[in-house]
């Protein structure tokens, strides 16, 4: 399946996505990459995995983005059988930054989810067990938020 074929399957499946612009050009390794809202993250990841037209049965990486503005978490998903690749976007507001958890979905997604609360202050709702896993528990703020300010002795 190419990557049209792929993005318009998805469209048939979540008519939601048509009201939102997809991202502009691909990837060179031929990557297709949606922009997704938050409030259908859960169920569109769940039909990707399981519904056999998609197979996408490896969350490869989940990410965080600061953009000042906005924060975006990114999902790099591979379908092992059918060796296609797919990157979802989702845009999360920075004063309430709380997206679904896909855990139960992609159980490797549990340290990415994490690291990006851990590192950027995302909530992941539904996570089992969200608490820091770089820093120590007692550390306040988050160090890859573009406006953290960090102490003077917190490296030292």
């Amino acid at each position: 399946m190419d990557k049209q074929e792929l993005l318009n399957n998805i469209k048939a499946k979540f008519p939601l996505i048509e009201e939102y612009r997809y991202l502009e050009g691909y990837v060179t390794d031929e990557t297709l990459t949606l922009k997704v809202p938050k409030e259908i993250l859960l169920d569109l990841c769940k039909e990707l995995k399981n519904n056999k037209e998609f197979s996408f049965d490896f969350l490869m990486c989940l990410s965080g983005v600061d953009y000042l503005d906005r924060f975006e978490v990114v999902y790099h998903l591979y379908s092992m059988g059918l060796k296609h690749k797919l990157v979802l976007k989702v845009s999360i507001d920075r004063q309430n930054p709380e997206v679904d958890s896909v855990v139960s979905v992609w159980a490797g997604a549990d340290w990415h989810e994490r690291e990006v609360y851990d590192m950027f202050g995302v909530i992941f709702k539904g996570h089992p067990n969200l608490k820091r896993i770089l820093l120590p528990d007692d550390w306040e703020g988050y160090p890859l938020r573009k406006d953290y300010a960090r102490a003077p002795d917190q490296y030292d």
